[in-house]
């Protein structure tokens, strides 16, 4: 029987994990490699300004919502302030022609009609389909916060009016459907939605759904403060968190022929033993590194040499002595000179400024955020020789103030604070395989994964062993990773022949 259970991250899936242990009477510790909870959730300070890494719309925001209700039994939700934005975002073309994606579909269609009448019958094809999925996940709260991106679209599976829908999209990308308008602008600006490879259409409609419905809100005071908010709550519930400790192995041993997890040994030798062990880390790390390989088979092996994972970026941030509130908060500009990160050249770049949110940045200043897709393998050849690395983040920092400078000229001369994350940061503050900062993409090909039962969480031939987080389901994202911390106390529970129980503040 489990009294005690270790988790391996202080991510939100390992926050969650740990809250929803406490809630069902286990003796939990969490042991985070970094100084500060969240993971890939968080923020970072530089000259009075505050760089978000994380949230540009958290689904779940909205009181009622079946994703709402896990925040608010994470203590995550209380007191917080939301901001719905009315536009999503910007896709800004060449003379002056641009797309509003709005948030709310009735807006979005009427624009989008403006634009390109010629392809008004596929535009209300497109809308048509948001409405339909609003409706069904707006019906989908209640208060036994099981809900959510997963058992939403379970739930759409059971439910005859939207299946032919999904069926329908399911199998067409983006790019594809993108192809279909014949109005050459809209075609272009389309495609850049959800630019990524075999991004399915139906991932982009749920959270048009999402929006529409005033449920993808931004949390006032942004990824960090959302974390700590969690680590609070886990605290409060009488959980331990361990900063700084990075778990170099998972402890394993044999009884009676079988295999099981007892604890972890930690960077400077110390081991700690538990009844159960949950790793909310980085998934290759878990299963290659800290468990040295010997618990996969074929599903496994091919899972990490085959499914494609989110690219890894780089991050410019900015502080600029400048009020950009009268600006839009999200623009994907063209590049009249394209701007190159190691091998990949960018045509284009979108930017973000947080002004709609005054803890980022002293008043009348602004926090601006470009993110640009990178390669892992160039930044650590690259870090090899410090002062090459070093000279590469600048010339891109260089880059992307010139071509915001061409944007709001004058922006250059007032810029106070520059930071650049590369994917090696990423790596190194949280583990994260390759400096990927998302896990497994979402494609055509593992969405049924994602809205299914998702990846094993389990190992073969290890018993009292569990895995969560975004390496257990494709998509990624902040519910998921909060839904699987959840989950993996559920298995432990039904295991046991306990009543899953959980408790809002």
């Amino acid at each position: 029987m489990t009294q005690s259970i270790i988790i391996i991250g202080g991510g939100i899936a390992g926050l969650a994990a740990g809250c929803y242990g406490q809630m069902n009477g286990y003796s939990t510790r969490i042991f985070e490699l970094h100084d500060k909870p969240g993971g890939l959730c968080t923020a970072w300070k530089r000259k009075g300004y505050t760089f978000d890494g994380c949230i540009h719309w958290l689904v779940g925001s909205r009181l009622g919502s079946g994703t709402n209700q896990i925040w608010q039994e994470l203590g995550a939700a209380q007191g917080r302030t939301i901001v719905d934005h009315e536009e999503f975002t910007r896709i800004e073309g060449e003379g002056g022609k641009a797309l509003i994606v709005y948030t709310d579909v009735d807006r979005l269609e009427a624009h989008m009609k403006e634009l390109a009448p010629e392809d008004e019958k596929l535009i209300e094809q497109f809308c048509g389909a948001i409405r339909r999925l609003s409706r069904f996940a707006g019906g989908m709260g209640g208060s036994s916060g099981a809900s959510g991106p997963a058992t939403v679209l379970k739930g759409l599976l059971g439910a005859a009016s939207v299946l032919p829908l999904f069926v329908r999209y399911r199998r067409t990308t983006t790019q594809d459907f993108a192809g279909r308008f014949r109005n050459p602008f809209l075609r272009e600006a389309f495609g850049t939605l959800f630019d990524l490879p075999d991004f399915p259409l139906v991932g982009m409609l749920f959270t048009m759904a999402w929006l529409n419905n005033r449920d993808a809100g931004y949390p006032i005071g942004g990824s960090l403060e959302f974390s700590r908010a969690i680590e609070r709550r886990y605290l409060d519930l009488g959980g331990e968190i361990h900063y700084g400790c990075r778990v170099e192995a998972i402890l394993v041993e044999e009884e009676g022929g079988e295999a099981r997890a007892v604890g972890v040994r930690l960077s400077g030798g110390s081991e700690r033993r538990a009844d159960t062990v949950i790793s909310a880390a980085d998934g290759h790390a878990t299963i290659f590194d800290m468990l040295g390989g010997r618990f996969v088979d074929d599903t496994i092996r091919a899972t990490y040499d085959e499914l494609p994972i989110f690219a890894p970026i780089v991050q410019v941030s900015l502080g600029v002595d400048r009020d950009l509130s009268g600006e839009p908060h999200s623009v994907s500009l063209p590049l009249a000179t394209p701007i190159t990160v190691g091998e990949t050249e960018h045509r284009r770049m979108g930017f973000r400024h947080f002004c709609y949110d005054p803890t980022m940045a002293p008043p009348g200043k602004s926090a601006i955020t470009v993110m640009l897709e990178a390669s892992y393998d160039y930044w650590k050849e690259l870090a090899e020789d410090r002062e090459r690395y070093d000279a590469e983040k600048q010339q891109i920092a260089l880059s992307v103030i010139g071509r915001l400078d061409d944007r709001f000229p004058g922006l250059e001369g007032q810029v106070e604070a520059v930071d650049v994350a590369t994917p090696l940061t990423y790596e190194r503050y949280t583990g994260n395989w390759q400096g990927s900062m998302e896990g497994w993409l979402l494609t055509t090909k593992t969405i049924s994964s994602m809205f299914g039962r998702g990846m094993r969480k389990t190992l073969p031939g290890l018993a009292n062993f569990h895995m969560a987080g975004q390496w257990v389901q494709p998509g990624g994202g902040l519910p998921t990773a909060a839904m699987s911390g959840r989950g993996a106390i559920q298995v432990i529970c039904k295991r046991e022949g306990r009543e899953f129980t959980s408790s809002t503040l």
